[in-house]
């Protein structure tokens, strides 16, 4: 073989090495489980909120929402490991760990405008102040808005709405059979949430009304051990919706 046409072979080899991906990379943690990345919109200081979506699609629906209120942070902890973990089988399975991403980077129940996002809703809407501030008119806030779009878009058959601290399932909803099940299953014990009388404006509500499906209210205490939250909630809730994760490989 001639030196130049040598030194071409050569040089094409070494090109061919340097495209090839590297064997040594870190594994994307999100490759194996999360099918879809959505930002279904953005918080008023334009934070993205992420919806992931799990599961096999074709299967029953369920969503599952945490962080609403900003200080209420620690149930998100139980849809970030369904996210991370393995692959969900047996139900089509989207998680939105973080609604109100300002609220939780300031510390604060409140979206960056001062508006409980759990008051917004248009059903059963009140004018309301204080720490229950329902905004200027309902749907007034991107992040109900962008809630409101997601919900049109893939109507799941049921929803969970994570909360804190009441420690309850709330019985007080569309289908007490369900909510009978969520109580066993999680074992939390079942409550009526009447919010003091004010409660206008929830998702739950405005969910439950607008759609076939139905929505839920689940509350934890105030500081639920992160074990609970990461390793048993993510099991007690697939076994609540007849799913799995799939076997190690």
């Amino acid at each position: 073989m001639r030196l130049g046409s040598l030194l071409v072979a050569v040089g094409l080899v070494l090109a061919g090495l340097a495209a090839a991906p590297s064997s040594a990379a870190a594994p994307d943690p999100e490759a194996r489980t999360v099918l879809e990345k959505v930002v279904i919109g953005h918080s008023v200081r334009g934070r993205p909120i992420r919806a992931f979506h799990l599961g096999e699609p074709g299967r029953r629906t369920v969503l599952l929402v945490a962080t609403m209120h900003g200080d209420e942070g620690r149930p998100r902890l139980i849809l970030q490991a369904l996210r991370d973990g393995r692959p969900v089988r047996g139900i089509d399975l989207w998680v939105v760990p973080t609604y109100n991403p300002d609220g939780l980077a300031r510390g604060t129940r409140k979206n960056a405008r001062g508006i409980d996002l759990n008051r917004n809703f248009p059903y059963r809407w009140a004018d309301l102040d204080g720490s229950y501030e329902s905004g200027p008119r309902p749907g007034s806030e991107p992040e109900t808005r962008a809630m409101m779009r997601f919900l049109h878009r893939i109507r799941p058959d049921r929803i969970l709405s994570f909360h804190q601290p009441l420690f309850g399932v709330d019985t007080d909803t569309k289908d007490k059979a369900f909510a009978r099940r969520v109580s066993r299953h999680l074992g939390l014990p079942r409550k009526d949430f009447d919010c003091g009388g004010v409660c206008h404006g929830t998702m739950t509500g405005w969910y439950n009304h607008r759609f076939a499906g139905s929505a839920l209210t689940v509350e934890y205490g105030w500081r639920p051990p992160v074990r609970r939250m990461t390793h048993a909630a993510p099991r007690q809730l697939l076994d609540l919706f007849g799913a799995r994760w799939a076997r190690r490989t």
